[in-house]
């Protein structure tokens, strides 16, 4: 066997044991993670059924890894409504690929929308626990760049479809970076940094800050 064939297997070993480390931590943080918030979780959910008896949580479909949809589960922040609704807010035509100049959500926008419980767990970021069991399931990471809707995901350019190389997370690099407040070309250029400095010690730093920015409610809408 040649030495670049040596040399390509052994690059193929070191990255298949860093998914296998990494799924791991993904199952015993969401694990960990359930357990602690679970009370949490019921609090939020009894408020939420309280205030306008509708569903405790919102389930929507998002674009996951290698562009495989998958149902992500947040609680309700919002009042109900019938999803033709919710479908025409979603609706674009961009020709080559996602402007970078588009925000999906401005943290100072006032949404009539959002419900008095709602607007508090987003604040605080409540709303996103949830999707630890999207992660203990596989579709989700607690690390890699926030899944975004098909109808954004499907007017990817090439290069934007970087993205869907990894497994979409409940925070990244981009989150800890400005959450909501950042462009489209501002969070594509940190997610692409993510994807090409993955590691151990990159997530551990990114779940660090991820508890700081959370604390300060900072970015969060």
């Amino acid at each position: 066997m040649e030495k670049t064939d040596v040399y390509q297997l052994e690059i193929k070993r070191k990255r298949t044991m860093a998914i296998l480390m990494k799924r791991l931590l993904d199952i015993v943080l969401s694990i960990i993670g359930i357990i602690i918030a679970l009370p949490i979780m019921l609090v939020v959910g009894l408020c939420i059924k309280c205030e306008d008896r509708g569903p405790v949580l919102f389930i929507q479909t998002r674009t996951g890894k290698e562009g495989q949809p998958f149902s992500i589960y947040k609680f309700r922040s919002m009042k109900v409504r019938n999803e033709e609704a919710l479908k025409e807010e979603h609706v674009y035509d961009w020709e080559s690929g996602v402007p970078d100049t588009f925000v999906f959500k401005q943290t100072d926008e006032i949404d009539p929308n959002v419900t008095k419980v709602g607007a508090f767990i987003r604040k605080t970021s409540l709303d996103e626990l949830p999707q630890l069991f999207n992660v203990l399931l596989g579709n989700m990471s607690m690390i890699g760049p926030r899944p975004e809707i098909p109808a954004i995901t499907t007017h990817y350019n090439e290069q934007q479809k970087q993205r869907l190389l990894v497994k979409p997370g409940i925070t990244g690099w981009a989150q800890v970076n400005g959450r909501s407040d950042v462009t489209n070309g501002e969070k594509m250029d940190m997610d692409y940094y993510y994807i090409q400095n993955q590691s151990m010690a990159l997530d551990i730093a990114i779940l660090w800050k991820t508890i700081q920015v959370v604390l300060t409610s900072k970015g969060a809408v």
